[in-house]
């Protein structure tokens, strides 16, 4: 006990310096408390944790009452019921945000990485999907997965649901629109506010969900008809949470901006006003990051690659930094865009827009004839784009000499070609390097004045679009290695290895294609790419490519360097787009932090901090991804409703225990069909070899084979669309084979 009442220094607490920054009468950093409880070996009240740092002044009490509760909201402590705290991992407890399934039951993803822990329906009654909660482990199951109980709910984070209301019996209730919500919110009769039947509205939860009740809600507002032409858009904001409107404090915040960077600002920096940069974008492009500048050297190039600086307009603490970092991103709809920061800043300060001064943060590289970096630079900047490119543009100069773009911009027309002289030895270097490069359809909606589908389009890609990739790549990984060096904290972007049991499906599809991948357990990109490069000229490439993209991890953010294994790179991280990326704008303030002479210990951030940085926007990109995909799948089933009973050629794109996905050829639609339209024999569902085998008739139906199909039926509710095989598909049975 004498070690419990021990008094430790404050001085000896090595993040003292950084805490200073932040308060005038600094109080222990989070991880002086975690190292303190670790000693101590026990659970501490918080009158001994006070009484350890002897701390007795009022306002300093309030301020570590406030730090321990942040920390049980983060899951680093969690309070017993003793009200002492403990350290997580000391109680075999597991701290993490909560993944619902459609089917009921969820998984906890903890914090600090590692095995997500499976929660039965039982113990999903009690949560929300994106809720945070601290489980402890309780078994494994059958498939050997980690099983969890919940201990305590840390955060709740539904706190309004969008979906359709209904009432029957006389019970109102709302079913949500996000599937991964399992639980129907139950509307008390005084709170339903004029809706009606049928209708999309939004629920407040006023009662979240117990083990043994349903959560309670509100009516906060109709949103109206679920047909109504942007109504997806509408939905999938709402259903996904995504801010709409900036606080009153942001608005505050911003409202002295202006048009024009003061010259004040522009002191202290290089001065690059007279280099012709250009910025390369898509035509439908509003704000511009990136500007790009390239000279040939005796030994290879000289490649500038300014970024819009967003750190000297988005300070720590404030309230647009807040709300920058709760967004993560800007998220892409078809229809519209909901950005990351303010217009002001997106597409006015912030963005490189052609003929007006601009803040930057430049990345200066040299570059060898091997497309190998020999040496970087990071500095702040100001600039002066001098022409807004769209890839089509630089395309049609550089491949095809188109003679009136080249006389218009003759001027610029050198640093152009430098520039794709520079792409070819950057991109010799990748294939040398061994990075894997799949060949994807990306598509986009071409809309009615009215918000209606009139074509899905593939996206062509250029060599414009690889110059600027290449460029950007470049100037990512000189960042990384700089944080490397410096042995500075940040945020990476790292693409981990597969995983085993991946590998090990993988290895037996490719077996029975009389393939094998290199590598052996541990494979690295090289021998993804040599594999991919070996069956290019193969039918069935499209099936090998999509298995072994399937047999690959998610990329996420960290605050740990995993390297990015697509990529093939041993550190990546993300520096090039900080008008929509928020982990991009904490990497400009690492590097500023560096060149102002700062270190590790006086950082802004700390380590802890990153890691919940780099969790949180993992997440907000999930968010984003999975919004922009409700939205096209509903847009996708909007276009296919009036072509019931039409015939198609396809491609089988996943094939699970209940059907068969199918891709339309030029419509790039992909619907179910479904295991009991295939009606003519009974299907054995083989998940390593992507496929479903006839029992009698030994008919075969695999990931990449050709069909041809009928469209049965589009459910808008659902975003599912049917299919059923074409009569010619059913003329007799007959085994599919596939050669090696």
């Amino acid at each position: 006990m004498a070690k419990r009442k021990q008094v430790k220094s404050r001085d000896s607490d090595p993040h003292r310096q950084r805490e200073a920054k932040k308060y005038s009468n600094p109080i222990p950093s989070r991880e002086f408390i975690l190292e303190t409880l670790t000693e101590a070996g026990v659970p501490l009240t918080f009158g001994e944790i006070a009484a350890t740092f002897d701390i007795r002044d009022d306002e300093e009490t309030v301020a570590l009452q406030r730090r321990l509760g942040a920390m049980v909201r983060d899951g680093q402590l969690v309070c017993n019921r003793r009200d002492a705290y403990c350290l997580v991992n000391k109680r075999d407890l597991i701290a993490g945000r909560v993944i619902g399934h459609p089917d009921g039951f969820g998984f906890v993803k903890p914090d600090d990485g590692g095995d997500d822990v499976y929660l039965y329906p039982r113990q999903m009654r009690g949560l929300f999907h994106n809720d945070r909660a601290v489980v402890r482990v309780v078994g494994r199951d059958r498939r050997g997965r980690l099983e969890g109980s919940v201990v305590e709910v840390l955060e709740r984070n539904t706190r309004t649901v969008v979906g359709r209301f209904y009432q029957e019996s006389g019970v109102g209730f709302v079913v949500p629109d996000n599937k991964r919500l399992t639980h129907h919110i139950i509307i008390p009769s005084d709170r339903i506010a004029g809706s009606e039947q049928d209708r999309i509205v939004v629920a407040e939860i006023t009662d979240q969900p117990t083990k043994r009740t349903q959560p309670i809600g509100k009516i906060l507002e109709v949103v109206g008809d679920h047909m109504a032409p942007g109504m997806a858009t509408d939905i999938a904001v709402r259903t996904h949470d995504l801010p709409l409107e900036w606080p009153p404090a942001v608005t505050a915040e911003i409202a002295g901006l202006g048009t024009e960077i003061p010259d004040a600002a522009k002191a202290g920096r290089v001065d690059l006003r007279q280099i012709p940069l250009v910025t390369i974008d898509g035509a439908d492009a509003r704000d511009f990051d990136d500007a790009v500048y390239c000279e040939p050297r005796p030994k290879g190039w000289k490649l500038l690659v300014c970024i819009a600086d967003v750190s000297g307009y988005v300070a720590p603490g404030t309230a647009l930094d807040a709300e920058a970092h709760q967004r993560g991103n800007s998220v892409y709809f078809p229809d519209r865009v909901i950005p990351m920061l303010p217009e002001v800043l997106s597409t006015g300060l912030c963005s490189l827009n052609p003929g007006v001064d601009r803040l930057c943060m430049a990345c200066e590289l040299y570059v060898g004839h091997a497309g190998q970096v020999t040496r970087s630079r990071f500095f702040p900047a100001v600039m002066h784009s001098q022409a807004r490119f769209t890839y089509d543009q630089v395309a049609a100069m550089l491949a095809e000499s188109d003679p009136d773009l080249c006389e218009r911009y003759s001027d610029l027309l050198p640093r152009l070609h430098a520039l794709y002289a520079l792409y070819q030895a950057l991109h010799g270097a990748r294939a040398e390097r061994g990075a894997i490069d799949f060949d994807t359809t990306e598509t986009y909606f071409e809309l009615s004045e009215q918000g209606r589908v009139l074509a899905i389009r593939p996206r062509e890609r250029n060599d414009a679009h690889r110059i600027i990739e290449e460029c950007m790549l470049a100037a990512n990984v000189a960042a990384a290695r700089l944080f490397g060096r410096k042995r500075m904290p940040a945020l990476y972007r790292i693409h981990e290895t597969p995983k085993e049991e991946k590998l090990s499906d993988l290895r037996e599809f490719l077996a029975e294609l009389s393939l094998s991948l290199p590598g052996g357990k541990q494979p690295t990109a090289q021998d993804y790419a040599t594999l991919l490069d070996s069956v290019r000229t193969r039918p069935d490439r499209h099936l090998i490519q999509t298995v072994l993209l399937r047999s690959m991890q998610q990329a996420m953010y960290s605050s740990e360097n995993a390297g990015h294994f697509g990529l093939a790179y041993p550190a990546y991280t993300h520096f090039t787009s900080p008008i929509r990326r928020y982990p991009d704008l904490i990497v400009h303030r690492a590097i500023k932090h560096l060149l102002a002479g700062g270190t590790a210990a006086d950082f802004d951030h700390t380590k802890p901090d990153l890691r919940r940085i780099g969790e949180h926007c993992s997440g907000t990109e999930r968010r984003a991804d999975e919004a922009t995909r409700d939205v096209e799948s509903w847009l996708k089933c909007e276009y296919m409703e009036d072509k019931i009973g039409a015939e198609f050629e396809g491609t089988i794109t996943s094939v699970n225990s209940f059907g068969v996905f199918v891709e339309l050829d030029q419509i790039y639609v992909d619907g179910l069909v479904h295991i009991t339209a295939l009606d003519n024999d009974f299907y054995h569902f083989d998940p390593v070899g992507h496929r479903l085998t006839g029992e009698r008739t030994g008919m075969v139906y695999r990931l990449g084979d050709r069909l041809r199909v009928r469209l049965a039926a589009v459910n808008l509710d659902e975003r599912k669309i049917d299919f059923v095989l074409a009569p010619r598909e059913q003329r007799g049975p007959k085994k599919r084979k596939h050669k090696a």
